[in-house]
């Protein structure tokens, strides 16, 4: 393992840890009895030392978790947090709460939302029998006499005259196919003779090159069910079958709150300031997961101004970066008590992004916190965000898929690990450079595996998150 291979610093998007810190100094990687320990090197965040778990063992909850330290707010170094799966089975049902709201946009506006209902064939498609190529069309068994005409029959006209026996009229792709026709011959596999006659190259069979009318559907036929994600492709299909507009679930309004004193925009780090990272990332990612990010602003360390913000936005969620542990410019938790909001999940039991949160600000209204470190931020983002978006903008939720992993993973002693991977073949390989400061294993990945606590190895099968773009055609191994 090489030097980059470690976390070498902690300090991620916002300068803090937010919790999200290694332990300090390494531990025996291994099980022996009750010590279920893995090496704190290779980014493993929140390792914590074997003897220091089984002593707090007599202090945890039947539900596992323990009762916060007076003044903690519950992200003392001992709170566990939400299990991982119930987590997202929390922010899942938070999305459903909702109402939907649908509308009716023509059929550019509506791409990228999902169909509030059916797409259902205004018509047969395609309406009419028509011309698969540019040829002849045929009536009966040749050699055909020609019917004169300048161009033949071209798309977009009128029903032509019937087609006697035994003759042939030229005809162009996507043309009406005229009455008593009984093929389309292509125009390479035909010739015509000195005498007015065509003569066909090879075999015709009744019927080729012709689209009849219904191949595709048959009005009132269901093209697509409720919940279809708009695709161009599905803008196309729309169109053929003869709409102007989209009834479509309209997406959830996000707001996006960058936390912190020591962000810039642009140029170098210095001064003890450092870029944002997951503000140019967040707002993009929640847009991939079917949001309206309605804005994009940047807070200050400064409680008023992040109540006030909260306070007076109107989006459906709020994200907030950083600020969510108990450190001493840590606002989020004091600001959910002075807003009324319901915590419904207060950390969860991963690494990275352990301090996420889960708000309810309101009925049909709530805020995701999200860690500073940028790694840790895509894992809440995936955690909370994705399940509740999806349920608030009419998606289905998709089918979890499981991978073999190619490479051991270590594993944190009680909590669940998310680690970037890429597939190669059927199975996916971890990527280094997965630390909660680090972005360059994500930046590389075709998605998250889901390693259990203790870790995974070669051969196991492990859930794996898609990311909610098509996957790069290779990946960063080192």
């Amino acid at each position: 393992m090489t030097a980059q291979d470690h976390d070498l610093g902690a300090a991620g998007a916002t300068g803090r840890g937010d919790g999200d810190e290694p332990a300090p100094g390494p531990v025996p990687h291994g099980r022996d009895g009750d010590r279920v320990v893995a090496p704190a090197a290779d980014g493993d965040d929140g390792v914590e030392d074997a003897l220091a778990l089984v002593g707090r063992r007599s202090a945890l909850s039947p539900r596992g978790r323990q009762a916060p330290a007076p003044g903690q707010d519950g992200q003392h170094s001992g709170h566990r947090g939400t299990p991982w799966d119930e987590a997202r089975a929390v922010a899942s049902r938070a999305g459903r709460a909702g109402v939907l709201r649908t509308h009716r946009d023509p059929l550019a506006a509506s791409l990228g939302r999902v169909l509030a209902t059916p797409l259902t064939a205004f018509i047969d498609l395609p309406p009419f029998d028509t011309s698969a190529m540019d040829g002849w069309a045929v009536a009966g068994p040749g050699p055909w006499t020609v019917v004169s005409g300048d161009n033949g029959i071209l798309a977009g006209q009128g029903e032509a005259e019937i087609l006697v026996d035994g003759t042939a009229v030229r005809i162009a792709t996507g043309a009406r196919v005229p009455p008593g026709a009984t093929a389309v011959i292509r125009s390479e596999h035909a010739r015509t003779d000195g005498g007015g006659h065509l003569h066909a190259r090879r075999q015709v069979i009744h019927g080729q090159d012709i689209r009849p009318r219904g191949q595709e559907c048959r009005s009132g036929d269901q093209l697509l069910p409720a919940g279809t994600l708009v695709t161009p492709a599905v803008l196309g299909l729309a169109a053929a079958a003869g709409y102007d507009e989209l009834h479509t679930v309209v997406r959830p309004k996000v707001e996006v709150l960058v936390l912190g004193d020591e962000l810039l925009t642009e140029g170098l780090p210095h001064d003890g300031l450092i870029r944002d990272a997951l503000g140019p990332m967040i707002s993009p990612w929640l847009r991939a997961l079917g949001a309206e990010v309605t804005g994009t602003r940047r807070v200050g360390d400064d409680a008023e101004a992040l109540r006030r913000a909260v306070a007076e936005s109107d989006a459906d969620l709020v994200v907030t970066t950083g600020g969510t542990a108990a450190g001493p410019v840590d606002h989020v938790h004091p600001m959910l008590r002075k807003v009324g909001a319901e915590l419904l999940v207060d950390g969860v039991a991963v690494r990275p992004g352990h301090p996420m949160l889960l708000a309810r600000l309101a009925p049909g209204r709530h805020l995701v916190g999200l860690p500073g470190n940028p790694l840790a931020a895509v894992s809440g983002l995936l955690t909370l965000a994705e399940p509740l978006l999806r349920l608030r903008s009419g998606q289905a939720t998709p089918a979890p898929y499981r991978a073999s992993l190619r490479d051991e993973v270590h594993g944190h002693p009680q909590d669940t690990r998310l680690v970037p991977v890429v597939h190669r073949g059927d199975a996916v390989v971890p990527l280094h450079y997965r630390g909660p400061a680090m972005l360059r294993g994500i930046a590389a990945a075709h998605g998250l595996a889901v390693v259990p606590p203790g870790g995974g190895r070669p051969g196991d099968e492990l859930e794996v998150l898609d990311l909610p773009w098509p996957p790069s055609s290779e990946g960063c191994f080192t």
